[in-house]
């Protein structure tokens, strides 16, 4: 936006003040692309069925040891550590495997 500024400042005004506009909205345009690029770099983006993993879900079919749970209104296949959970069940997500999702019993328990 600084440089489009820049160019209306050029083009409009005497040369004296619009050069300097400009070369000021390309300094802004090129710093805040860099302050931008450094800031994303550091986040680390979690998506797909890796994004999962350490989220709670509940379970829909009982899981012993396979069943079906319900994580974020979707549903998925699940093998369920130890002697698994019933059905309404809160359980943490603990690994992926194809569409197979590994559960353990949530902390806490309950139901969701």
């Amino acid at each position: 936006m600084a440089l489009v500024a820049g160019f209306v400042a050029f083009a409009l005004l005497e040369p004296e003040i619009g050069i300097p506009l400009l070369i000021l909205g390309l300094v802004f345009e090129i710093g805040e692309a860099t302050f931008w690029y450094r800031y994303l770099a550091k986040i680390r983006v979690r998506t797909g069925a890796e994004g999962l993993v350490g989220e709670r879900g509940s379970v829909i079919e009982e899981c012993r040891p396979r069943g079906r749970i319900k994580v974020y209104g979707e549903i998925w296949t699940a093998e369920c550590a130890g002697e698994g959970a019933g059905e309404g069940e809160a359980v943490r997500i603990t690994a992926v495997d194809g569409l197979t999702l590994t559960v353990e019993p949530a902390e806490g328990g309950g139901r969701l």
